[in-house]
């Protein structure tokens, strides 16, 4: 049974989860391994579906379906993007201009969870960083 507190992915967190990429620190591996409960934001849906849409991003499967497939497989859980979560990403300072981001930044703060990400712009926010 998993011990380790919650933590959240970013959207590259997940696609290298999936992609098994080396890109995540065994340490990182570890704790998603560990942890009571790993989530993802719905908005990391909307940003692999943008980024196959435009060609950036090659997926064997439609992005729901490889959505879906990987959530099920990791045994992840998305969490909804509720009005909360919105004007909290909205009311933070302007470290980071990706709107994305500041809706997996707003959820890791009100829930006080730990972010999975290489980006360092997230603890210019006060969370708990995993890279």
């Amino acid at each position: 049974m998993a011990q380790g507190d919650p933590m959240i992915l970013d959207t590259c967190a997940l696609l290298w989860l999936a992609a098994g990429d080396r890109k995540l620190s065994r340490a990182a591996i570890r704790q998603i391994e560990d942890s009571a409960a790993v989530y993802v934001s719905a908005i990391s849906g909307f940003e692999i579906a943008i980024k196959a849409a435009k060609k950036k991003l090659k997926l064997p499967l439609r992005p729901r379906d490889w959505f879906e497939k990987v959530i099920q497989h990791h045994d992840l859980t998305v969490l909804p993007l509720t009005v909360d979560v919105c004007i909290a990403a909205a009311e933070l300072p302007s470290h980071h201009d990706d709107p994305c981001d500041r809706f997996i930044i707003a959820t890791a703060k009100l829930n006080d969870w730990t972010v999975v990400t290489a980006d360092e712009q997230f603890k210019k926010y006060g969370v708990t960083v995993v890279s």
